[in-house]
């Protein structure tokens, strides 16, 4: 099958153009950023103007996008016959207009916090100065790295930064969402959606977000994530959740991943934000956890036709693996690690099944492959595994890991054992996990 692979500049699942090559696809990857645009050189065939593909591509074969923001263009596509995989201009408003997005959830009967979009900095000052309640300061653009959870009552910690924001990225921010705080476990519920029905098993996920172990240090996009698969039958949490936005998915037709975050205590279920569209590095966990070709499975998924695939039982582990200037930005050519070398020698052909791409690319010298990072950003790759208990998982992992030499490389070494030392017995203890 021909399939045209479109990775935006925030470059969520480019590998996966990879693996759908590995299947025996034809397949070509346009990468939507041209200072990123130097990576999987060597690595997969890549196109500079996707649209001058569509004739190649055709009507049977499969266009994929892995992020939002080209919702009308797919829209579009599809309405000229085209097979597409990924979100659309409904979906789309669900991850950048975060208010929107809350009035949905509650709608159909989740329960939801106050919160709020603001197109300037100045206005959302103001409302935080009047206001009593402690907040969560949150935007899209994952390269400004902003985004802030107050540990104080009167927020000045992010007024600290708002005002930070005003003097180094005033023409950079956007929309600032403030939403209201709540404590309590965060959690992940996702599921492939066809435009008619769920597709696929229910997936839960923890997100470790802070830089160093023990969640401590600044937020990133993320470091690493624990997760596993239920069926619809057994899984408490879809029940309460996603389930109820079925009526919603159909409606708008979406043709995608779909996953809500949500901070859970003992009281209630609170969703904090929707990700329309493939994650990362959960969709790596995903390659690692599901047994199928993903060729067959994102091509019925966007023709609506129902599929059930196979998966692995236990919990899957997925760690990346980065290097500065990440998680910071920088300008480009400053510090930069492009053109270092990523020492793979001692990695196994077996361990290799386990081991994602993302800035890089490679070459041959003296009849050898080498890999190099191949762009600015610090995100090199990730290694994922997958294994009966979290103890088993992370040993593998971290052994694997240990066979990867990236000079200057930073990585948790904690993924998951937070959710084994107490967020599983609370869980539990709610009735939200068996």
């Amino acid at each position: 099958m021909k399939i045209l692979f479109i990775t935006s500049n925030n470059m969520i699942a480019p590998d996966m153009a990879r693996l759908l090559q590995d299947e025996g696809n034809q397949v070509k990857l346009f990468i939507d950023d041209k200072n990123r645009s130097d990576n999987f050189e060597n690595i997969i065939k890549k196109c500079k103007n996707w649209k001058q593909e569509l004739a190649w591509v055709g009507k049977e074969g499969l266009i994929i996008f892995d992020d939002v923001g080209y919702g009308k263009i797919q829209d579009n596509l599809r309405e000229h016959g085209f097979a597409v995989f990924g979100g659309n201009s409904e979906s789309d408003k669900l991850e950048m207009k975060r208010a929107y997005a809350q009035d949905i959830l509650k709608d159909h009967g989740l329960q939801t916090l106050e919160t709020i979009d603001f197109n300037n900095i100045d206005d959302c000052v103001n409302f935080i100065k009047k206001s009593k309640k402690t907040w969560v300061l949150k935007q899209n653009d994952h390269k400004l790295n902003i985004n802030t959870v107050s540990q104080f009552k009167d927020n000045q910690d992010i007024l600290d930064v708002l005002k930070l924001c005003k003097t180094k990225y005033k023409n950079k921010v956007k929309v600032i969402t403030l939403q209201e705080k709540v404590e309590g476990i965060e959690i992940g519920v996702g599921r492939f959606f066809n435009g008619k029905n769920w597709v696929g098993p229910v997936e839960i996920n923890f997100e470790h977000k802070r830089l160093f172990d023990d969640d401590v240090g600044p937020m990133t996009t993320e470091m690493g994530t624990l997760a596993w698969f239920e069926t619809e039958k057994d899984s408490v949490l879809f029940k309460k959740t996603l389930f109820k936005l079925k009526p919603f998915l159909k409606k708008i037709k979406f043709k995608g991943d779909f996953e809500v975050n949500f901070i859970i205590n003992g009281k209630n279920i609170y969703p904090l934000e929707i990700t329309p569209r493939l994650g990362s590095p959960i969709v790596h966990l995903q390659s690692e956890l599901l047994n199928l070709k993903w060729s067959q499975f994102l091509k019925a998924v966007a023709l609506g036709k129902s599929i059930r695939p196979k998966w692995k039982k236990g919990y899957g582990l997925v760690v990346l693996l980065a290097v500065p200037p990440f998680p910071y930005m920088t300008k480009l050519g400053k510090n930069s690690p492009r053109g270092v070398i990523v020492y793979l020698d001692k990695v196994t052909k077996n361990d290799f099944k386990h081991i994602f791409f993302e800035g890089m690319s490679k070459e041959k010298i003296q009849g050898k492959e080498q890999f190099y990072i191949s762009d600015e950003e610090g995100y090199v790759l990730y290694v994922t595994g997958v294994g009966k208990t979290i103890a088993k998982v992370q040993k593998d992992v971290y052994e694997i890991i240990k066979k990867v030499y990236v000079p200057k490389s930073l990585y948790r070494r904690d993924i998951g054992s937070k959710f084994l030392l107490s967020d599983e017995k609370l869980l539990k203890k709610w009735g939200y996990i068996k």
